[in-house]
């Protein structure tokens, strides 16, 4: 589906302009277009390799999405690929943006979301001294409205990290705190997937030979870059403290079980001494000088009542029960 078609001169939009037209306005002087898709089929795919002259590898990478994030060179035009994050239901959702952007035009296909860049559109068409720049300054709109997105994902998993650790030591089953700590490892490794590739990638768009399209708009690139820094920064911060909880969790579990050997190693011992002095007393020799005693049998007794006393209080006062 189509959602724009503009046509763009000296920074100031000349008009929405149908498919057919593109052509034209690509022989003006001057003049850039910059048409947005959305989950586009393969016949208008390749209507718009057909206006544009894009690479046929190219158009087929954004035809079967699934990419990795990355930035290819194909002649005088750039394609990158770059993956949208978002929270749905306390889930993240990856979504796939695929730019075309070459000398006087720039295409943008979206799949999997419904969260488009019309902000984008309406930042650039603010700005007509930077749209002179044509496609290289929309290219980095595009790309920087996509990184800054990371950003309220990141702040997202941090809070749900933090009531995690406040769940741990609440007493909360440590088997379900583990799954959700596996759960939010899987969400920053999604979010992950999506940032790294694109930090070496970015470099070449602004250090080194930049590609024809960026010239002039450098320092923005420079710009996504440190973002993208700044994003990774944050997600190997939450990974350490992800395994530093998993570790904590795990400890707690260890003390538990031992609290719970130890009330058993207590409850044992005050068993076993009753049944020491009983099996010793219970084995009825001819001889043994107790038989014949008169208060054989309570002396018994109060010595298990006076050994399991004095076991009792011991274990009390270390803890053990």
């Amino acid at each position: 589906m189509i959602v724009n078609c503009v046509a763009y001169q000296e920074g100031r939009k000349l008009a929405d302009i149908r498919v057919e037209e593109i052509s034209d306005y690509l022989k003006r002087p001057g003049a850039f277009v910059w048409v947005a898709l959305k989950d586009p089929d393969n016949d208008e795919l390749e209507t718009m390799r057909g206006e544009f002259d894009l690479h046929p590898l190219a158009v087929e990478d954004a035809s079967h999405g699934h990419q990795r994030p990355k930035i290819e060179e194909y002649g005088d035009s750039v394609f990158a690929v770059l993956h949208i994050v978002e929270l749905r239901d306390d889930d993240v959702d990856v979504a796939e943006l695929s730019i075309f952007a070459g000398p006087n035009y720039v295409l943008s296909v979206r799949k999997g979301t419904e969260h488009g860049f019309v902000a984008v559109r309406e930042r650039a068409e603010r700005e007509p001294e930077l749209l002179r720049h044509g496609s290289g300054f929309v290219l980095y709109a595009l790309m920087d409205n996509v990184v800054d997105r990371y950003f309220p994902v990141v702040d997202a998993l941090e809070v749900e990290l933090e009531e995690l650790e406040r769940r741990i030591f609440s007493g909360t089953t440590a088997q379900a705190n583990i799954e959700q700590l596996y759960e939010l490892k899987h969400k920053l490794m999604m979010v992950r997937h999506a940032v790294e590739p694109l930090i070496e990638v970015t470099h070449r768009l602004y250090g080194g030979r930049v590609p024809q399209v960026c010239m002039g708009t450098q320092d923005y690139f420079r710009d996504i870059h440190d973002h993208l820094l700044r994003v990774s920064q944050g997600l190997d911060g939450l990974r350490d403290m992800v395994g530093t909880a998993m570790s904590v969790n795990l400890s707690l579990i260890t003390l538990a079980e031992n609290e719970v050997t130890k009330r058993l190693a207590s409850y044992a011992a005050l068993i076993a001494v009753p049944t020491l002095v009983a099996g010793i007393e219970g084995m009825n020799f001819k001889h043994m000088p107790e038989l014949d005693w008169l208060f054989g049998y309570p002396a018994a007794l109060l010595l298990m009542l006076v050994a399991d006393w004095l076991l009792y209080r011991n274990f009390k006062r270390v803890g053990w029960l």
